[in-house]
């Protein structure tokens, strides 16, 4: 697998005017990938955008190498960026403390009853106190713990999807950031390379660690 990243061009107004829903980041990610649009075939990719001080980048995971070319679509030029993920993953172990960063959609499912025969009405969880319980109530499935310390919430919004001859959709997304503890390594892995719950094709679920350990 690979991990790519490029930083987003949004000081050229011109360049970067369609990307005002997150469809549109979907599709850059696909067309970067001018192979599998050819066959008709994808791939599973995860994918989402950090904010670092005033730079915006674009991450991708993804089992093949991104052209370079259409990764910098509406990137900097010079700036794309891809490294073998294997690397990574050859280097956990279990008891590893890292500096971790993930996009998650937090959602929770209204029942309508033991007997109704119908799925719950989705509500997104909108403050930090959920979002953070969102994040703990999942990891211990996926691998790792955190501590209330040690986690924050940087940033909350509602993200537009936009489909042809369908209603705009809002998805709600938390971002996190801080330090994480691998109890699982096995299922750690997975969630690195498969992601974690929702939403993962418009830019949720995928977590990425730094190499190497704190203490």
């Amino acid at each position: 697998m690979y991990l790519s990243r490029v930083k987003i061009d949004v000081s050229n107004r011109r360049k970067v005017k369609d990307l005002n829903h997150l469809g549109a980041y979907h599709k850059w990610v696909e067309d970067s990938f001018p192979n599998e649009v050819k066959d008709g075939y994808r791939s599973r990719k995860l994918w989402r955008i950090d904010q670092l001080g005033n730079n915006s980048y674009l991450l991708i995971l993804s089992q093949e190498k991104p052209d370079k070319e259409n990764l910098e679509k509406f990137g900097v030029k010079g700036t794309a960026e891809t490294k073998d993920y294997n690397v990574l993953l050859n280097q956990l172990q279990e008891g590893d403390k890292l500096l971790f960063r993930l996009v998650l959609n937090p959602v929770m499912s209204l029942s309508s009853g033991k007997n109704s025969g119908k799925r719950g009405r989705v509500i997104p969880l909108v403050t930090a106190e959920q979002q953070l319980q969102f994040l703990k109530d999942r990891a211990a499935k996926h691998g790792f713990s955190v501590n209330d310390d040690e986690v924050i919430v940087t940033g909350r919004s509602f993200e537009v999807l936009r489909r042809k001859n369908q209603k705009p959709l809002k998805i709600c997304t938390a971002a996190y950031s801080g330090l994480l503890t691998i109890e699982n390594l096995e299922l750690f892995k997975k969630a690195l390379t498969n992601g974690i719950g929702k939403k993962k094709a418009f830019g949720c679920g995928l977590l990425t660690v730094i190499p190497g350990r704190t203490e």
